[in-house]
């Protein structure tokens, strides 16, 4: 089973650095370069300078990483960091509208460390996303240098007593250490507490309800395979440490059962299909789906602009072309022969249908992925105007529903894996609020 354990965290003093929403940032992988820019302007200590280190003219390959390590030590050295004197774990709390609707959520979780341990049918910790080899090159090579976790892994788990929830709420009636803002309105609130406090009784009950069944990974797939890595490497240099900290990995974990989760869906954008593939989709998509024409564009963004709205798994897609706008509902039966192998829960996915309608109607294998033949957005708007400006030579997009959290538990706990861009937790746990240094 999972071990999860309490720890030193390194936050930033508001005397030192001033308003914390200045200095955090979201993380590594969702800063676009405007984004970048602007948060390298925001504040001289903003954390992306950790995260998402700058390349600077005459940079070698590696000169980024090693500045953000000494960008990590000079600012533990003027105080701007510093470490909480006992081994804690953080509460956190995300207040947020569901993009799409008026709905407003609260997502609570706890911060902790997990030990690490290597992916397979009998672990404690499940992977449910394929990885890219490019982005683990690059936390692997921050995580050599800094030997700190700058953003944390999510892992989600089950407490069907609800005692983690009741915990959690428990704590946040108490004043927060950190209460901040984000650019998209979501607010953010942490909680130290330590293990050996008044509240230790709380904290033994939240590692214990987290480490009880095995833990899926939701969001940090590249983080956690670099982690152990990292943790292969060190273990070769045989360093004599009892439990070092490089056993360890930062988690944010959430449960499942006692509170709603969002996942936003990831729509797809078919680039190079040319008049005739265009054509040739819209003849054949009745091979696979029932097709149901839809008046407008506007009809057609309005069936798929809440997530809140759409239970997800259901086999239902958007499709726009220059041509037009349709509905698409898949008819299982007519995928069987063409889906992959792997267990039940991967094979009725929604991602897994239309990467096989893409493959048997447009030519879209995953080597043409690889060649880019794909592009992707979370918005559907955005979607949707690809297509209709033709932008680089985008000729079809499929809108999506959200996977439901119970879909991706399940693939995980097959051993399967989902396609790449299949899932999107929202909100993002923000970079600055706590980082976890490879030490006691």
């Amino acid at each position: 089973m999972p071990q999860i354990r309490a720890f030193r965290g390194l936050r930033f003093d508001p005397e030192v650095v001033g308003d914390i929403n200045r200095v955090i940032c979201p993380p590594y992988d969702v800063i676009s370069p405007e984004l970048h820019r602007n948060l390298l302007a925001r504040h001289s200590h903003n954390a992306v300078r950790l995260d998402l280190p700058e390349v600077q003219p005459g940079d070698q390959p590696d000169d980024r990483y090693r500045r953000a390590a000494r960008t990590l030590v000079a600012w533990r050295s003027d105080g701007s960091l510093h470490k909480d004197p006992r081994p804690s774990i953080y509460v956190y709390e995300q207040m947020y509208s569901v993009p799409g609707s008026d709905l407003i959520r609260r997502q609570l979780g706890f911060f902790g460390r997990l030990r690490l341990e290597s992916f397979g049918p009998e672990g404690g910790v499940l992977p449910h996303e394929k990885t890219l080899s490019a982005a683990k090159e690059d936390r692997y090579k921050l995580l050599r240098a800094t030997s700190v976790n700058t953003s944390p892994v999510v892992g989600l788990y089950e407490d069907r007593t609800g005692s983690s929830i009741a915990a959690l709420k428990a704590i946040t009636v108490l004043p927060a250490n950190a209460d901040v803002t984000d650019d998209d309105g979501v607010r953010h609130r942490l909680w130290a507490v330590a293990e050996d406090g008044l509240l230790a009784e709380s904290v033994r009950s939240l590692l214990q309800a987290a480490g009880r069944q095995t833990i899926t990974i939701a969001d940090g797939h590249h983080r956690y395979e670099t982690a152990v890595r990292h943790r292969d490497e060190r273990r070769a240099n045989k360093s004599g440490e009892i439990d070092p900290a490089f056993e360890y990995v930062m988690m944010l974990f959430l449960e499942t059962t006692a509170q709603p989760l969002t996942v936003l869906p990831t729509h797809r954008i078919v680039r190079g299909l040319g008049a005739g593939g265009v054509a040739s989709l819209l003849a054949n998509a009745g091979s696979l789906f029932d097709v149901k024409p839809v008046g407008s564009r506007a009809d057609l963004a309005a069936a798929f602009a809440s997530v809140d709205l759409a239970s997800g798994g259901e086999g239902r897609f958007g499709l726009w072309t220059r041509d037009g706008a349709a509905l698409l509902r898949a008819r299982r039966d007519a995928f069987e022969p063409y889906l992959p192998q792997g267990g039940e829960a991967l094979r009725r996915l929604d991602v897994t249908l239309l990467q096989t309608a893409l493959d048997q109607l447009c030519g879209i294998d995953t080597a043409a992925i690889a060649a880019g033949r794909l592009a992707y957005s979370k918005s559907v708007t955005d979607a949707l105007d690809w297509v209709t400006a033709g932008r680089d030579g985008a000729d079809a997009a499929f809108l999506l529903d959200p996977t439901p959290v119970p879909e991706i538990a399940a693939v995980a706990a097959d051993g399967d894996l989902m396609p790449q861009k299949s899932t999107y937790f929202y909100p993002k746990a923000l970079t600055g609020l706590i980082i976890n240094p490879h030490e006691w």
